[in-house]
């Protein structure tokens, strides 16, 4: 079964390192981020700690879907995830290892089908899933009238 599925995101520097991002045709607000001290002014979420927190909640919200799929009605989950940063060969920072750790409220035994969902939550996760097998990113940029400059255009 193929499904494909696309979505859109506006990004507007607002002012240093500080950007609004608007999801396109949606009712959702518009979020702030900005980078941490001393490059920015830790304002907001950075794209590091983004990229970890949408890691974490589709962990958790994979969880919490696989326990209602076998009509286990589970209190509130609670996630705590830790990223580790290191250095690359060209020095340049980069998220080389997330740990998600995941708290459910009862005792595993109080849960219908535990081993089961257990065995196939992670699957669920889009993010995770895709952060771990890579994903494709393409990227252009355009200067203020239009014209393609990366990746450069032969003409």
């Amino acid at each position: 079964m193929s499904e494909t599925q696309e979505f859109t995101l506006t990004l507007t520097q607002e002012s240093d390192y500080v950007f609004r991002i608007e999801f396109d045709d949606t009712a959702i607000p518009a979020l702030h981020t900005d980078e941490s001290a001393p490059l920015g002014g830790d304002t907001g979420p950075n794209p590091s700690r983004m990229l970890v927190a949408a890691v974490a909640n589709c962990l958790s919200a994979s969880l919490l879907f696989s326990l209602r799929k076998y009509k286990n009605n589970p209190g509130s989950i609670v996630a705590r995830a830790k990223a580790r940063l290191e250095r690359n060969e060209h020095n340049r920072l980069r998220v080389v290892h997330i740990d998600v750790a995941i708290e459910l409220p009862e005792t595993a035994a109080s849960y219908a089908q535990i081993e089961r969902l257990l065995a196939q939550f992670e699957d669920f996760c889009i993010v995770t899933e895709s952060v771990r097998h890579g994903i494709a990113v393409d990227v252009t940029v355009r200067d203020g009238s239009g014209v393609q400059v990366h990746p450069a255009v032969s003409a």
